[in-house]
């Protein structure tokens, strides 16, 4: 018997590092998943494969490496983290095999650690027959996010929990929204993998240097978020592009841009983008464009010629969701 989590990546429309700061986010599921698939194995080790490309088992403390090398290990902690929640959670200790399964690129702020410790929690739960709410969900998923961000705002696992759009507010409940606009996004990709951490630590760091600028960024990004989810309530999906515009000025000052962000954002802008912005922690990883559908096309291509990797995705409105197959 195996048991399947299927669970979303996210983009963030507006709000990213300032979440840290008690301010609102704007968080969107994404039509790219994570599935993860377990089964019981007679030991009591952990084997954990990736389609990335890495595959391991964990025996103990110990790792044993069979295929990516000496990243394997960095890579599957954190799945081995999310299924040993879960069975302390259960009271039961079993050997696992878990196969995983990616279409989220990893470290370019799309929320594939996220949505990996969800699907993980969710498919372990699955095994022993039992369906976790979606607040013990997201507080299983918890201790792996802190292995890969150091101190997670919570909103990656949260969105890939609950599916759709949200309102986030770190330690407060989420605010699912109903939207009845579409959303058509497009992702550009730089192919540059950052740390969250580090760049979570460097807008603290500038936070310290000038708090009297720096709060004053903090706090004009909590009233664009309202705003933005005004914009969504009433179908104002212009006035949302031009927030997100100003919502990546707001992270350019925060100093979590790159020439690559920079360069793609400004290629989606002329492509005929509604608005464009970095996606996620910054100095590297992804922009977000929100586009009209006719454009989807002309935006990818500009994003393209402007050396970056265009990815359409669209709103999802389920979140993470387990089944047994037999």
């Amino acid at each position: 018997m195996k048991a399947i989590a299927k669970a979303p990546g996210k983009a963030i429309l507006t709000g990213e590092h300032f979440v840290v700061y008690d301010q609102p986010a704007l968080v969107m599921a994404i039509d790219r998943f994570i599935s993860v698939t377990v089964a019981k194995r007679p030991d009591t080790s952990i084997r954990i494969s990736s389609t990335l490309g890495y595959t391991g088992t964990f025996e103990g403390e110990k790792f044993h490496s069979e295929q990516g090398g000496g990243a394997a290990q960095r890579i599957l902690t954190p799945v081995h983290i999310s299924a040993s929640a879960v069975l302390d959670a259960v009271n039961h200790r079993c050997g696992l095999n878990i196969n995983v399964d990616s279409e989220i690129p990893v470290e370019v702020g799309l929320g594939s650690s996220g949505a990996l410790a969800v699907a993980t929690v969710s498919a372990v739960g699955r095994l022993f027959d039992i369906a976790f709410s979606e607040p013990e969900v997201v507080n299983l998923s918890l201790e792996a996010e802190r292995y890969v961000h150091n101190n997670p705002s919570g909103v990656d696992q949260t969105v890939s929990t609950y599916g759709g759009v949200i309102q986030y507010r770190k330690n407060q409940s989420a605010i699912r929204l109903e939207v009845e606009s579409p959303l058509s996004l497009v992702i550009g990709n730089t192919g540059v993998r950052r740390e969250t951490g580090r760049l979570v630590d460097s807008v603290r760091a500038r936070r310290t240097r000038i708090p009297d600028v720096m709060d004053r960024v903090i706090r004009s990004a909590g009233v664009l978020t309202t705003k933005a989810v005004d914009a969504l309530k009433s179908g104002n999906v212009s006035l949302l592009g031009e927030l997100m515009d100003v919502n990546h000025g707001l992270l350019v000052a925060a100093g979590v841009s790159s020439i690559e962000l920079d360069r793609l954002v400004h290629a989606a802008r002329s492509g005929g983008a509604l608005g464009a912005k970095l996606t996620g922690a910054g100095g590297g990883g992804c922009v977000l464009a929100l586009v009209p559908d006719e454009r989807q096309d002309t935006v990818s291509r500009a994003i393209q010629d402007a050396d970056g990797v265009p990815i359409k995705v669209n709103k999802v409105e389920g979140g993470v969701h387990s089944w047994i197959n037999e």
